[in-house]
């Protein structure tokens, strides 16, 4: 058995997929996008708090209690390519394309629980 301090190593050195996900409602197409930096468990958080009824964004929570977990789908929207460069701000990187996204998608108003700024 490895000892804590080798499993703390290991899981230092481990890389995950990072980047930008959507929560989507299928019934009415709205979006709500955010970033992870662990794409492959980045939906537990937000479904646990929507489950829970403590989502912050209100709109997103109404709907959720309204329609139904069965009703929303998680997608990955953008992915950053590479997650090894030790010299990479990736922090930084996933927050970048998290706005890149936000210009793109446009998730206001009728397309998105998002609030414009």
């Amino acid at each position: 058995m490895k000892s804590k301090k080798e499993l703390k190593e290991a899981y230092r050195q481990m890389t995950f997929r990072m980047g930008v996900y959507q929560i989507r409602n299928i019934v009415s197409n709205k979006i709500w996008i955010h970033y992870s930096a662990d794409l492959d468990r980045a939906w537990n958080s937000p479904r646990m708090q929507l489950l829970a009824n403590t989502h912050p964004n209100e709109e997103l929570q109404s709907d959720w209690n309204t329609l139904g977990e069965k009703c929303f789908a998680y997608e990955i929207v953008e992915e950053l390519d590479d997650t090894t460069d030790p010299t990479v701000d990736y922090k930084k990187e996933v927050q970048a394309l998290y706005k890149m996204c936000l210009d793109e998608l446009q998730p206001y108003g009728e397309k998105g629980y998002h609030q414009q700024k």
